[in-house]
């Protein structure tokens, strides 16, 4: 399905989201409506009436209808205020699990500044879906309710504001069609720019050190001059749609008011419907306010399709198995990934890892390594072939079930969690019971054998000090990662995970590892010859393609194998 029809299915669902709120303000703004078009009869009436010596009854009625406007402004801003922020705050929602659903590879299509800005901006703005259509629905009422009222009156009036109106109609129409476009490519380059300053605040060191600061800036804002033409399009769209309204409304306002002169002169009608013309005339041309709720409108519709841009990829099916007893055996085969462009990354990988064996995985830049081990705990499904972790496909299993079997370690990761604690346990199941200052033994053990126990002990409140106020070093940070990992059952997959080590805490890491005491699965994605030397196995990667799978003391007679790490390396 396009984004473009899902934008516009959001978009109806987005206007229903604000549930009772939306309906009171529809039923207030209708009976504002409904009060304008009454309030004109009432005065006109209460002229008559006081030219004849009549009773006060109109003047009176003309006071509460005008009391009850005052009312409707009121409730009209609190139902429009509370709406849109139950809408808002369910597409932000909505759009979060799916993005969280969605595999590695197709939130990387979008660059997170982007993404942030739909969240932020987008969502808000389709947010306003539900009272823009309300609004928009009840602003023509006045103007067709004024029709209606001075074709009663006189149907040479009622003829003479339809004729005007006809005409103002087809000029916001061209204004909707323009507006939509320049919108929608508005939206776009702002989210190019978000992306480009986030990638750019999070290599500030980076541009720093290279002195870059200017040239980035530069980068960051190229965009900005087609930004400002789309926002000036905008505004002279606005502005010309509301010159055109302005020239045209008093004009048929000045035609009703001189066909109603010459109708009072004529003796067909009385100074108060006079008197109730004009103020239909002034009620049926006063379009100021539609054009501000159509350019609402255009703005949600906008947002809702950005939004759609990304709810129509498809999210990763789940599957609700549970894994069956076992001690990790990984098995890949026919696996391959591609790229956007067809060019395979993993080319029919067939790959079997015992339970309970480390397998180091090696390779030249760019032969599959991180992919494979991307693949091997469902951070993503490969375009082709299957992989299974004790006889069960990934793509079958209970999400939390892969998450609390398969433990992930990356080079640079991000720490996730309000404390130490939950950062490190951030995979394992929340007990209920437990209490929020203790301690979960698997935690202290990842720690252990994540040799990072001594700097969380001498943090001030230990395992639950908050994670936005304790300062790590690249290491530490590095080293919180691999027990984040080491909290997993039965498999372990460490993606250059000690790149940031001491060698003396990457041998004891690296002992931790591979030891055979420890009854998990272990994938190593490694280029140190140590490493791979200390594992049971060593997958060698070599342009997408598995071209040894042997312990390393046997294919370090291969010279190309030899190759992979570096010119120093020897046989350890």
């Amino acid at each position: 399905m396009s984004a473009f029809v899902t934008g516009d299915r959001l978009l109806r669902r987005t206007s229903r989201a604000g549930g009772g709120w939306t309906a009171t303000l529809a039923a207030v703004a209708l009976l504002g409506a409904t009060a304008e078009l009454l309030l004109p009869a009432a005065l006109g009436r209460a002229v008559d009436t006081a030219l004849t010596n009549g009773s006060g009854w109109s003047t009176a009625t003309a006071c509460a209808l005008v009391l009850v406007l005052i009312c409707v402004d009121t409730l009209s801003d609190l139902a429009t205020g509370l709406g849109a922020a139950r809408a808002t705050a369910g597409l932000r929602r909505h759009l979060l699990r799916h993005l969280f659903a969605l595999d590695v590879r197709a939130t990387r299509r979008h660059p997170v500044g982007d993404l942030v800005g739909r969240l932020v901006s987008q969502a808000a703005d389709a947010g306003q879906a539900g009272n823009a259509l309300v609004l928009a629905a009840v602003a023509i009422v006045p103007p067709l309710g004024s029709v209606v009222a001075l074709t009663i009156i006189h149907p040479a009036l009622g003829i003479t504001l339809l004729a005007g109106l006809t005409v103002l109609t087809v000029l916001m129409r061209a204004f909707v069609t323009d507006a939509s476009a320049v919108t929608a490519s508005y939206q776009r380059e702002l989210g190019t720019i978000a992306g480009r300053l986030l990638e750019s605040l999070n290599g500030a060191r980076t541009i720093a050190a290279a002195a870059t600061t200017h040239r980035e800036q530069e980068r960051v804002l190229a965009t900005l001059p087609t930004l400002n033409q789309y926002g000036h399009r905008g505004w002279t769209l606005l502005a010309t749609a509301s010159a055109r309204t302005a020239a045209v409304a008093p004009l048929l306002n000045l035609s009703v008011v001189a066909v109603g002169g010459y109708a009072l002169t004529a003796g067909w009608l009385t100074p108060g419907q006079l008197v109730a013309a004009i103020r239909y005339a002034a009620l049926g041309t006063g379009l100021g306010g539609v054009l501000a709720t159509l350019n609402h409108l255009v703005r949600s519709r906008a947002g809702a399709h950005r939004l759609a841009e990304v709810l129509t990829q498809p999210a990763a099916p789940t599957g609700t198995r549970p894994l069956p007893p076992g001690g990790g055996t990984l098995r890949l085969r026919a696996v391959s990934v591609y790229t956007d462009d067809g060019q395979p990354i993993l080319d029919r990988i067939d790959l079997d890892v015992p339970a309970g064996c480390t397998v180091a995985v090696v390779g030249t830049s760019g032969a599959g390594k991180s992919t494979l081990a991307a693949v091997a705990g469902r951070l993503h499904d490969p375009d082709a072939g299957d992989v299974h972790l004790d006889g069960v496909p990934l793509r079958h299993l209970d999400p939390a079930a892969l998450r609390r079997a398969v433990g992930y370690a990356f080079d640079q990761p991000v720490l996730i969690g309000a404390t130490i604690h939950d950062a490190i346990g951030l995979a394992l199941p929340t007990e209920s019971a437990t209490p929020p200052t203790a301690t979960t033994p698997a935690v202290l053990a990842a720690t252990r054998a994540a040799a990072v126990d001594d700097v969380v002990e001498r943090l001030p409140d230990g395992y639950h000090t908050p994670l936005a106020h304790t300062p790590l070093s690249g290491g530490e940070t590095q080293r919180l990662g691999l027990a984040r990992a080491f909290t997993a059952e039965r498999l372990l997959i460490l993606d250059d995970a000690t790149s940031n080590l001491d060698t003396a805490t990457e041998h004891r890491i690296t002992q931790a590892t591979t030891a055979h005491t420890d009854p998990r699965t272990r994938l190593l994605i490694t280029h140190r010859a140590s490493t791979a030397a200390a594992a049971d196995l060593v997958a060698w990667l070599h342009t997408g393609r598995l071209r040894g799978l042997a312990p390393h003391h046997q294919l370090w007679a291969d010279p190309d194998y030899r190759a992979v790490f570096t010119p120093t390396s020897s046989q350890p």
